[in-house]
C-alpha cells in the first residue's frame, strides 16, 4: 500500500455514496461528501507548504469537518494532534511547542489567545468551528475536490496523543500508521462488526477512543455512524432506535440507567454496548442486563496501545475484568522489581506487545527505555492479575494516575496550583470513588500556620489555570498528611480514608 492507513480506512470508499454520518441536525453526510472534504483539507495543508511528518495541533469542537482533518492529515502524510477542547491556552501552549507543531487549527474563539503563541513558535493557525464555518474550511471550500495521497510507510507516524504520567511533563505518545490500523482491523473482527452497522457515537474525537476505537472501525468496514457531538441523555435516547451499537463510558451507562425512558424495548434491537477508558462497576453491569437483557462488554486499552484486551463476544463477558489479551497482543503479569512474569493469580505490573503499542514518547529517549523494553513490552504503570480462567483484573495503578469519565488527570499539575495559593503550605490530589464518573478529583490541603486558607479563592485559581475535568470535586483541608518513614506521602491512606465520600 502507498499509505496504509488513507488506503486502509478511507480510500477504500473512494465513490460511495452510502451513508457514513447521520448528523443530529438531519444531515447526512456520504462517504463520497466526506472524502471530499478531506481531499479539499489535504490540498490547503499542501497550500499552506506542510511536508510529510508535520504535526498538526488541533483543538476544535466534534464535527463531520473534524474528522475529515483527520483524513486529510492521514491522505498528506501528516501527523495528526487532537487536544481537549477544555485544556486552556497554557496548557496548549506547552504541546504546542513540545511537538513542534507546524499548524494550528482551532475553534474561532480561541484565535486570538493561541495567535500569539502560534508567532512566538512560528507555527501557522486556522480556525474550525463546531458549524464548519472558520478560515479553515473557508479556503477548503476553493480547492480541489481530488488529492493524490501522499506514500508513506506502516511504521511511519499518524498521530500524537499526550499522556500523563505522574511525574514530570505530559508525554507524546507517538503512534504509527500500523499501530492504528491493525488495532482496528483486529477489533472489526472481535466485536463482529460490518457495513450494516450503525454505531451510536457520542465521545469525543480528541481521545483515543471516540476517534481511533470507534471511528476506525466504522471506516475499516464502512458502516455508519450517528455523529451526537457530545453525551445529551435526550438525543441518546431519541437515536437509539436507529442505532445497533454504541460505545461509551461508564458515565454514559449510569446516566442512561437513571432515565426511566431506557428501557427494554429502547435497546431491544442493539447488537452491541462497548464501555471503556474508566472501570465500570459490577453493580452498573448487574442493573444494565437486568433492564436490557444486554450484557455491557468491558475492554482495556490506554493513550499508547489502543486496544489490549476485551472480553469476548460470544462467551461470557465477566463483571470487574478486561476479558482476555486481543489476537496478536501479548499481555503478562510482572514483578515491578524484578520484571519476571509471575504465576496466575498474583498481583503485579500489566505489560503488553503487540502490533498496537506505540513507538515511544516524543523526544523523551529516557521515559521511552523506562517504560517501554528493548524486547517490545511496554510497562503500562497498571497492577493486575489473570484468574484461574484466564481474565485479566485490574486491581489499580502503581501510578497515582486519576482516570475520570474517561480523561486521564495528572495529580501533580493540580497540586502545583493548589501549592501556589496563599495560606496553603502543600497539598495531595486523589482520586476517590464516584458513581457517575468513575473516579473524581479530591484536593487535600495542609494550611500554613494552622490557618485555613480561602477555599473559594483557591478553588478560582484552579479554575483560571486548568481544564474543567482537572478541577477537584471538593477540597478538605487536613493538619499534615500522611507519610511512610521516608517522608513519602501515603495517598493510598488518603484514598481509603475518602473512598465514601461521593459514595451514591
Amino acid at each position: 500500500m502507498a499509505n496504509p492507513l488513507y488506503d486502509g480506512l478511507f480510500g477504500i470508499h473512494a465513490g460511495k455514496t452510502t451513508p457514513f454520518l447521520h448528523l443530529v441536525d438531519g444531515q447526512v453526510i456520504t462517504y463520497q461528501d466526506f472524502l471530499t472534504t478531506s481531499a479539499q483539507i489535504a490540498n490547503v495543508t499542501a497550500q499552506l507548504d506542510l511536508n510529510p511528518g508535520d504535526r498538526v495541533a488541533v483543538q476544535v469542537e466534534k464535527s463531520h469537518e473534524a474528522l475529515a482533518l483527520y483524513a486529510a492529515c492521514a491522505q498528506a502524510g501528516l501527523v495528526f494532534l487532537p487536544l481537549n477542547t477544555a485544556y486552556t491556552v497554557d496548557e496548549l501552549s506547552y504541546f504546542i511547542e513540545n511537538s513542534g507543531a507546524s499548524l494550528i487549527v482551532c475553534d474561532g474563539k480561541s484565535e486570538a489567545e493561541l495567535s500569539a503563541v502560534a508567532e512566538e513558535l512560528g507555527a501557522q493557525i486556522k480556525t474550525l468551528n463546531a458549524d464548519g464555518s472558520g478560515t479553515l474550511m473557508a479556503q477548503a471550500r476553493t480547492m480541489p475536490k481530488s488529492f493524490s495521497t501522499v506514500e508513506r510507510q506502516g511504521e511511519d507516524l499518524a498521530a500524537f496523543l499526550y499522556t500523563s504520567g505522574t511525574t514530570g511533563r505530559s508525554k507524546g505518545a507517538m503512534l504509527t500508521q500500523n499501530n492504528l490500523l491493525s488495532n482496528a482491523q483486529t477489533l472489526v473482527k472481535e466485536w463482529r462488526f460490518n457495513a450494516d452497522d450503525v454505531l451510536l457515537h457520542a465521545l469525543p474525537i480528541f481521545h483515543t477512543h471516540g476517534l481511533f476505537v470507534a471511528s476506525n472501525i466504522m471506516l475499516a468496514v464502512g458502516g455508519s455512524m450517528i455523529f451526537v457531538p457530545k453525551f445529551d441523555l435526550d438525543q441518546i435516547i431519541d437515536w437509539m432506535p436507529k442505532a445497533t451499537s454504541m460505545m461509551g463510558v461508564p458515565t454514559f451507562y449510569t446516566r442512561l440507567l437513571g432515565d426511566s425512558r431506557f428501557t427494554r424495548e429502547l435497546a431491544e434491537h442493539m447488537r452491541l454496548f462497548v464501555s471503556g477508558s474508566a472501570p465500570l462497576l459490577a453493580e452498573t453491569h448487574a442493573q444494565f442486563e437486568k433492564r436490557t437483557g444486554h450484557r455491557i462488554l468491558e475492554r482495556y486499552g490506554m493513550t499508547e496501545t489502543n486496544m489490549n484486551t476485551s472480553n469476548p463476544y460470544d462467551g461470557e463477558r465477566r463483571a470487574g475484568t478486561v476479558g482476555f489479551a486481543l489476537p496478536g497482543v501479548e499481555l503478562k503479569i510482572t514483578h515491578p522489581d524484578t520484571g519476571e512474569t509471575l504465576p496466575d493469580g498474583e498481583v503485579g505490573q500489566i505489560e503488553v506487545r503487540g502490533p498496537n503499542v506505540f513507538k515511544g514518547y516524543w523526544q523523551m529517549p529516557e521515559k521511552t527505555a523506562a517504560e517501554l523494553r528493548e524486547n517490545g513490552f511496554f510497562i503500562t504503570g497498571d497492577l493486575g492479575k489473570i484468574d484461574e480462567d484466564g481474565y485479566v483484573h485490574i486491581v489499580g495503578r502503581n501510578k497515582d494516575l486519576i482516570i475520570s469519565g474517561g480523561y486521564n488527570i495528572y495529580p501533580k499539575e493540580i497540586e502545583l496550583v493548589l501549592d501556589d495559593q496563599p495560606g496553603v503550605l502543600e497539598s495531595a490530589v486523589i482520586g476517590v470513588p464516584h458513581p457517575d464518573f468513575g473516579e473524581t478529583v479530591l484536593g487535600i490541603i495542609v494550611p500554613e500556620n494552622r490557618v485555613a486558607p480561602d477555599v473559594d479563592a483557591t478553588m478560582e485559581a484552579v479554575r483560571q489555570s486548568l481544564a474543567r475535568f482537572k478541577h477537584p470535586r471538593k477540597l478538605v483541608i487536613l493538619d499534615e498528611l500522611p507519610r511512610n518513614t521516608m517522608g513519602k506521602v501515603q495517598k493510598n491512606i488518603l484514598r481509603e480514608q475518602y473512598k465514601g465520600m461521593f459514595a451514591s
